[in-house]
C-alpha cells in the first residue's frame, strides 16, 4: 500500500462524490489506495474494466473475508464490522459451490412470488403512506414515505403479518442509521426473523421463507435467518434511496419535468438514469486477493481488501464518453454488482417493482407536487457507502385520503 492513500470519509462523499471520484482517478489511476476508519488500508477499484475483472474472478478476488491480512489490527468495536464481517454464516461470505447453491435457493424463493401480488402489496402500502400525508399539502418524502415503504412490502412478501410491519420498519431503519438504537434494531429484526423461520418450519405457507425452508440443499435455520437479515437490509435501504433519488431527479431536472406532470411516462427512464449517475449503493466491501497479483497498474498483495467503487466505475470516462447524454435503456451499470456475488436477478426485479410502484403512486396521488426548498439545499447522508437524501421536502395541493378505495 502506498503512502498517498485517500481517507474514505469526509463531507465530499456527501456533497460532490462525482468530482471526488474523478480526482481520485486522475491522481491515482483506476485502483486507488484508501484508508478506512482507524487508518485501515484498502484499495478502491474505480475503473469499469478493472471492476469487471475483480467481480468476474471469484477465485483470485474472493468473497471470503477470512483472507484479510488486517484482522489482527481490527479492534472489536471497529465501526465497519457490521459491513465487513468475519465468520458470518450468511450468503455474503459463502464461496464456491456452496454459494451457488445458496444463491439458487434465494433466487428460487423470490422467483416464486406472484408479480401481481407483489405489485398489489406495494400499491396498498404506498397508498396507506400517501393517505397519511396527502391532506396536509406538504411532506418529507424520505422520512414519511421512501424510508417506510420497501421494508413493509418485503416483510409481507417474506411472510410477516401486516401487524408486524411497523415494528420492523422502525427496527431496520434504526439498524441502518447506525446510532444509539442500531443494536436494539438489529436484535429486534434478528429475533423477529428467527421466530418467523421457526413458525414456518412448523407450518409452511405461500411465502419466501417457506420456499427457502423447502429447499433441499440442507441449509440450517440459522443460515436461512442470516440470509433473510441480508435480504431485508439489502432490499430495503437501496430501494428506499432509489425511490428518493429518482423523485429528486424528476423534481429538479428539466429533462423529466414533462413526464413528472404528465404522470408515469418516463419513470423507468429516470430510475435507470439514477442507477448510472446517482446509484444508491456507491461503494461495496469487498473482495480479498487470494494471492499476489496486479490490477490497474497496482501490485496487490495476498490478503488485501478491494472495495468495489460502483458509482466511480459507472462514470468511468473510458466507458461513458458523453456523460451528459441520457442512458436510455442501457443497463450495463454496476449498480446491482456483477459476477457470482451480484444481486440475484429476482431480487433486482422485486426492488424495481417496489421502487417503480412507489414513484408512480406519488405521481398519481400528488399530481402538482413540487420541491418545498431550493434544489441546492437538499442534503445527503454523509456516507461513502450508500447515497441517499436525508429528506425531500415537497408541497402539493391537499387531496383527500383514499382509505383503501383506490380507483
Amino acid at each position: 500500500m502506498t503512502t498517498d492513500a485517500v481517507p474514505l470519509s469526509g463531507s465530499r462523499f456527501q456533497t460532490e462524490p462525482a468530482l471526488l471520484y474523478r480526482e481520485m482517478r486522475r491522481d491515482h489511476g483506476a485502483v486507488t489506495p484508501v484508508l478506512l476508519d482507524g487508518g485501515v488500508p484498502a484499495w478502491l477499484v474505480l475503473g469499469y474494466r478493472e471492476l469487471h475483472q475483480v467481480t468476474g474472478d471469484p477465485v483470485l478476488f474472493s468473497r471470503d473475508s477470512e483472507l484479510w491480512s488486517q484482522w489482527d489490527s481490527i479492534p472489536a468495536d471497529w465501526p465497519l464490522l457490521p459491513m465487513i464481517g468475519r465468520k458470518q454464516p450468511s450468503i455474503l461470505y459463502t464461496v464456491g459451490e456452496r454459494h451457488r447453491e445458496r444463491a439458487a435457493m434465494i433466487s428460487n424463493a423470490l422467483e416464486g412470488a406472484d408479480p401481481f401480488e407483489l405489485r398489489r402489496h406495494a400499491e396498498r402500502f404506498a397508498d396507506e403512506l400517501i393517505d397519511s400525508l396527502c391532506t396536509v399539502g406538504e411532506a418529507d418524502l424520505i422520512g414519511q414515505y421512501a424510508m417506510l415503504l420497501p421494508v413493509r412490502v418485503l416483510a409481507r412478501l417474506y411472510g410477516f403479518s401486516d401487524e408486524d410491519g411497523p415494528g420492523l420498519v422502525t427496527a431496520l431503519n434504526d439498524m441502518i442509521d447506525g446510532r444509539e438504537r442500531a443494536l436494539a434494531g438489529q436484535m429486534h429484526l434478528a429475533g423477529s426473523l428467527t421466530e418467523l423461520v421457526a413458525g414456518r418450519r412448523a407450518a409452511p405457507a405461500r411465502d419466501v421463507v417457506s420456499r427457502m425452508l423447502a429447499d433441499d440443499s440442507g441449509f440450517t435455520d440459522e443460515e436461512i435467518t442470516q440470509d433473510l437479515m441480508v435480504m431485508m437490509a439489502a432490499g430495503h435501504q437501496p430501494t428506499a434511496d432509489w425511490i428518493g433519488n429518482s423523485l429528486r431527479l424528476m423534481l429538479t431536472d428539466t429533462r423529466f419535468a414533462a413526464s413528472l406532470f404528465g404522470g408515469r411516462h418516463s419513470v423507468a427512464e429516470a430510475m435507470n438514469e439514477v442507477l448510472w449517475e446517482d446509484t444508491p449503493t456507491q461503494n461495496v466491501a469487498g473482495r480479498w486477493a487470494s494471492r499476489d497479483t496486479h490490477l490497474g497498474g497496482r501490485r496487490i498483495r495476498a490478503g488485501d481488501l478491494l472495495l468495489l467503487g460502483l458509482q466511480a466505475a459507472n462514470s468511468d470516462p473510458q466507458v461513458r464518453t458523453d456523460a451528459s447524454a441520457l442512458t436510455g435503456g442501457n443497463n450495463a451499470h454496476f449498480s446491482f454488482g456483477h459476477g457470482e456475488h451480484r444481486c440475484p436477478f429476482p431480487a433486482q426485479e422485486v426492488a424495481e417493482v417496489i421502487a417503480r410502484t412507489g414513484i408512480e403512486v406519488v405521481l398519481d396521488r400528488l399530481p402538482d407536487i413540487d420541491l418545498a426548498v431550493p434544489a441546492e439545499r437538499l442534503s445527503r447522508r454523509p456516507s461513502p457507502w450508500l447515497r441517499g437524501l436525508t429528506e425531500l421536502p415537497v408541497r402539493f395541493t391537499p387531496t383527500p385520503a383514499l382509505g383503501g378505495n383506490r380507483p
